[in-house]
């Protein structure tokens, strides 16, 4: 299992379950991006609003928050989905060849949903922080992502995310515990390659649209591309420079989070 080439992807577009399956993955990608997009917040913050921290607001803001990682995340995982099916299909598992399929993809969206309760605490924390220590919090967080994404275990996490053959064979189980095991790995690697980059993306960014983008596009390259893991390398020393221009500049932190100077 090599990093230096690209993911494996099974062609199976012949196969109607794996077609169904793509099918229903895009459809749920496709509704996930449309409202992200067309969110009110979608030019600022997108889930976060000046509200008590109540129940209700942090119940919106997980929702809110599962919704955008079906967005950015779905695309990036749909090769091991897809190659999961065609596996679950040549294995001729009894029962309905799509509930195996199901109970791993809803594993793997529910615990990037899950992480919408840390990322609610520490995003309203960080809204309590004194104005004039902001850009150094941020300008920290910066360069801990910035590192983490140059990191052995960045790079451990990002070949399990960039190479489905190996990583489904490597941890086949039949059945649906399973794939309830199988769905779960999946997503503890992709939460161990990606973690950072949500760092990112609520304390510099604050969800907002123009930071979304940028990061789902850089998830996806990381997974998908030739030589990923270098895109992750030059990410993460780009956002330890970033770090140290905030911590230089601190009025680049209105700027980051924003859109404009103070």
């Amino acid at each position: 299992m090599s990093s230096g080439h690209a993911p494996i992807v099974v062609s199976g577009a012949g196969d109607r379950v794996t077609m169904v399956t793509r099918g229903v993955l895009l459809a749920i990608t496709v509704g996930a991006w449309v409202h992200v997009v067309s969110s009110p917040g979608a030019h600022g913050d997108m889930v976060m609003e000046e509200s008590p921290a109540t129940l209700a607001a942090a119940t919106a803001y997980v929702v809110g928050w599962a919704v955008m990682m079906a967005a950015m995340m779905l695309p990036s995982a749909l090769p091991m989905v897809a190659l999961y099916a065609v596996i679950q299909r040549s294995a001729g598992t009894a029962g309905p060849r799509g509930v195996p399929v199901a109970l791993f993809t809803l594993v793997y969206l529910g615990l990037w949903a899950a992480t919408g309760v840390p990322v609610y605490v520490a995003s309203t924390l960080l809204e309590d922080v004194e104005s004039d220590l902001l850009p150094y919090a941020l300008a920290l967080l910066l360069v801990a992502a910035g590192i983490y994404q140059m990191s052995p275990l960045k790079q451990v996490c990002l070949r399990a995310c960039r190479s489905p053959l190996g990583f489904l064979l490597g941890r086949w189980r039949p059945g649906l515990l399973g794939s309830l095991a199988l769905g779960w790995s999946h997503a503890v690697y992709c939460v161990g390659c990606c973690w950072a980059l949500m760092v990112v993306l609520v304390a510099a960014g604050a969800m907002g649209l123009a930071w979304v983008l940028l990061i789902a596009v850089l998830v996806t390259a990381e997974k998908l591309l030739p030589h990923g893991e270098w895109i992750a390398r030059g990410a993460g020393a780009a956002l330890v420079l970033l770090g140290l221009a905030v911590a230089l500049r601190p009025d680049l932190t209105m700027l980051l989070r924003h859109g404009h100077v103070m």
